[in-house]
């Protein structure tokens, strides 16, 4: 019994012909496509896209309307506990004043 002889350049270089005439023959005999059907795949893939587009329009409206929602939520809440007169503004003097006394209790801390 033979043993495993390896194919020189020149076999695989047949092989590799033979598999390439063979191919382009299954290419060649192929045939082509039915322009119905063609229409068919391509009205239902609009159609599942215009149906995809619906929905991620209806999310974004839903999304919209429930961050609003808690807007308006939100300023209800703060305006419930915001205080019915405003801070009185204080002077210049009174600003300085305060700083002052914060300056002069820092300088004591270190002491």
């Amino acid at each position: 019994m033979a043993g495993y002889k390896t194919p020189d350049f020149s076999e695989r270089a047949a092989a590799s012909r033979a598999a390439k005439q063979t191919a382009l023959e299954k290419l060649r005999n192929k045939p082509a496509a039915d322009p119905a059907t063609i229409a068919v795949r391509e009205a239902t893939q609009a159609a599942r896209k215009a149906a995809a587009a619906e929905r991620r329009a209806e999310r974004l409206k839903a999304a919209e309307a429930e961050k609003a929602a808690k807007l308006a939520e939100a300023e209800a809440a703060r305006a419930a506990q915001a205080p019915a007169a405003p801070k009185p503004q204080k002077t210049a003097e009174e600003l300085k004043a305060a700083r002052d006394a914060r300056y002069a209790a820092r300088k004591a801390r270190k002491r």
